[in-house]
């Protein structure tokens, strides 16, 4: 017997379950920061109101901000021209662009962070010392499997040749093509790919720590040294961030059906 909505009852003991799991641990941390750091009792917003009055918490959540923003911005640039080649011209390397975005995977994030500090030494000092371009190609390195699988998902799902075939007998150069083409049929994967690099620049704390940059990672490990309701607020802040960015990528995900169209493809706008 099954419900209404087609679900059977396992699956729905099961998300039932799993839903249990993230949430539990969510209201704890909540509850926890609702408590008085002076009384104990509940329903206090000392630690929230520490937090949102703290300078080094818009600090680190804007330095975290602008990370993540240019690790999406740069690897987008770099990967979607990449992959797309990939899948039109040279589809034997696909292969391994997939074993070289599992290496961030393999590699522990403290040996990836004391390398790329050795690496960078001798670098200009705007690059070393600054997290806007140290940390960003860190970050680049540890988005990599995330925006790659994204897209090339995304590439898989969508005729690459018959697109650009029509693109180009249309009078389209290359660039155009994958402006006004592609990137529309492949909005979804490069925004899920966006949003799963969003999270991990929003909780990385290795490279940061090591590089002695204030990352929003590192202010919560600050906090909590100190203010243990405090450090409950912030981390009830940072899964709320990325709460919000997965339930982003789900309702994007959706989408309009038939909004877009292939060329000469096998889908067709409503």
């Amino acid at each position: 017997m099954r419900i209404r909505l087609g679900i059977s009852p396992f699956a729905l003991v099961v998300l039932g379950l799993a839903a249990l799991y993230f949430l539990i641990p969510l209201a704890a941390t909540l509850l926890f920061s609702l408590d008085s750091s002076q009384t104990g009792k509940c329903c206090s917003l000392d630690a929230w109101s520490f937090v949102f009055h703290d300078g080094e918490f818009w600090s680190s959540l804007q330095t975290s901000l602008i990370l993540a923003a240019e690790t999406i911005a740069i690897s987008l640039l770099l990967l979607v021209p990449t992959v797309y080649w990939i899948h039109l011209r040279l589809p034997r390397m696909r292969p391994v662009m997939s074993f070289l975005a599992l290496l961030p995977f393999v590699i522990p994030p403290i040996v990836l962070a004391v390398g790329l500090l050795d690496v960078f030494r001798g670098s200009p000092s705007w690059f070393y010392d600054s997290p806007y371009g140290f940390l960003v190609g860190a970050y680049v390195i540890l988005a990599f499997p995330y925006m790659f699988f994204s897209l090339d998902a995304g590439f898989r799902a969508i005729d690459v040749h018959t697109l650009t075939e029509a693109s180009h007998s249309l009078g389209a150069g290359t660039i155009r093509t994958l402006g006004k083409v592609i990137l529309p049929n492949i909005r979804v994967a490069a925004l899920s790919g966006s949003f799963l690099a969003l999270a991990i620049v929003m909780g990385e704390f290795t490279i940061a720590s090591l590089a002695s940059f204030p990352t929003f990672p590192t202010y919560i490990e600050a906090v909590q040294q100190t203010q243990a309701y405090g450090a409950a607020a912030v981390s009830f802040l940072s899964f709320a961030l990325t709460w919000v960015a997965m339930g982003s990528l789900l309702l994007v995900g959706r989408g309009r059906p038939g909004r877009f169209a292939q060329l000469a493809g096998s889908r067709r706008g409503a």
